[in-house]
């Protein structure tokens, strides 16, 4: 804890803002890229918090914090949950953060309970969406009370879109007082320049179209996240194979992993892996240029808390066709940035998808619309801003004080971050 020595001699103080951020997996790490700097700029101590994994690691790199490896089922693990819940209460009464920001449904309630058993003085819960929407039975019973266990213990659920919060009261899982949507919704927007259509990002797209064994002149529709049921995976294959009949040179370009976690059935799966003319990459640290060589995202998802690949689509100024499940419907604007179609309705799916191959000029319209609308509502420094303040205002109505920012020369003077592994 050197660092904190730093920061405290510095500044005359003793207990720096400690902000402690935990997510269930190392890929949740990923989604709050560039926060965790942003955060340790404006003078929080920041910790990162997750299972192991690359993702978790590459914040202490590349964003400057400090992180600790807590394993964390996604899925209902009994014993295993029980072991998560002793370690990440053991880490909590080590760090005594001052504000913990939890995030995903298993971590939410976990890491939830142990801040409320430490005493965490500001606790927010960071509700990326609701898993019990698309399951029945006694799991939507367990995992509807673990949303409510894990908003009881929050002082502030910030739901990232206004549709998830509609839901969220629906379902009754908090006080709607205690439920809010900071900005335009999501929970870190997009580095829209990352993602812009240059000279040199096009080059790289048709050096890898060309990797990827795509013709030059065929359409590509494109899919980035998990390969689950709950994503659509079964409407997107039966959808492509009907408009192959239409399109014979169609390309379906999917970036992402299989998971065991609501997985897709044994006849999908092996569509996707024998056909041809279905590109399957794999996860891809970088998938930036992957937009560039599709011509349209599509994402029939059943529920989403706001897709941040849609932004990323839109950054791209590629058209999005998506549903209006929960989360989805926010991220577009139906006919000005791209196309909501009917949960499972493969038909409107395929029409969708196809008009936008009949109609480039449509397409182009769409596309540049959107990249318009991300850099406009969907800028990160503004949803990080937005976070802060919820933050601070936490800080001031529990009469704690407010972070002090570093400025530059004060950062570099600081030792370098740290990552802890688990006890």
């Amino acid at each position: 804890m050197q660092r904190n020595k730093v920061i405290s001699a510095h500044f005359g103080f003793l207990q720096p803002v400690r902000l402690v951020q935990v997510g269930t997996s190392h890929l949740s790490v990923g989604l709050m890229r560039g926060q965790q700097k942003y955060f340790r700029e404006a003078g929080f101590e920041v910790w990162v918090v997750s299972s192991p994994g690359v993702r978790l690691n590459a914040a202490v790199a590349d964003e400057g914090v400090q992180s600790c490896a807590v394993p964390i089922a996604r899925e209902i693990s009994g014993v295993s949950d029980l072991v998560s819940l002793w370690k990440l209460t053991r880490l909590m009464r080590r760090l005594r953060p001052t504000i913990t920001n939890v995030s995903t449904p298993k971590a939410g309630l976990l890491a939830g309970i142990a801040a409320v058993l430490n005493r965490v003085p500001c606790r927010v819960y960071t509700l990326r969406g609701l898993r019990c929407e698309t399951v029945r039975g006694w799991k939507r019973v367990c995992l509807l009370v673990a949303e409510r266990l894990a908003c009881r213990c929050a002082h502030r659920v910030i739901c990232v879109s206004r549709s998830l919060r509609e839901k969220g009261i629906a379902l009754r899982i908090a006080d709607p007082q205690k439920l809010v949507v900071l900005a335009s919704g999501s929970s870190n927007g997009v580095d829209a320049e990352r993602f812009a259509p240059t000279a040199s990002r096009v080059r790289e797209a048709a050096a890898l179209r060309n990797t990827l064994g795509i013709p030059a002149g065929a359409p590509v529709v494109g899919f980035v996240g998990r390969f689950t049921r709950d994503k659509g995976l079964l409407e997107l294959i039966d959808a492509y194979f009907k408009l192959r009949k239409r399109h014979p040179d169609l390309r379906l370009l999917l970036i992402g992993d299989f998971e065991d976690g609501d997985p897709i059935s044994g006849d999908i799966r092996k569509r996707m892996q024998s056909d041809s003319q279905i590109v399957c990459t794999g996860a891809v640290g970088d998938p930036a240029p992957y937009y560039h060589v599709m011509d349209i995202l599509a994402l029939p998802t059943y529920r989403e808390g706001f897709p941040n690949t849609v932004l990323e689509a839109q950054a791209a100024a590629k058209p999005v066709v998506t549903t209006r499940a929960t989360g989805a419907r926010d991220s577009i604007q139906d006919g000005i940035t791209g196309i909501l179609v009917p949960v499972t309705d493969v038909d409107s799916l395929v029409a969708a998808v196809s008009q936008l191959i009949q109609d480039p000029a449509l397409a182009r319209r769409l596309g540049n619309a959107g990249r318009e609308r991300v850099r406009q509502d969907y800028r990160q420094d503004v949803i990080w801003k937005a976070i802060e303040a919820e933050f601070l205002f936490l800080l001031k109505a529990k009469g704690l004080p407010p972070p002090i920012a570093l400025d530059d020369k004060s950062l570099s003077q600081l030792d370098s971050p740290i990552n802890v592994a688990s006890q």
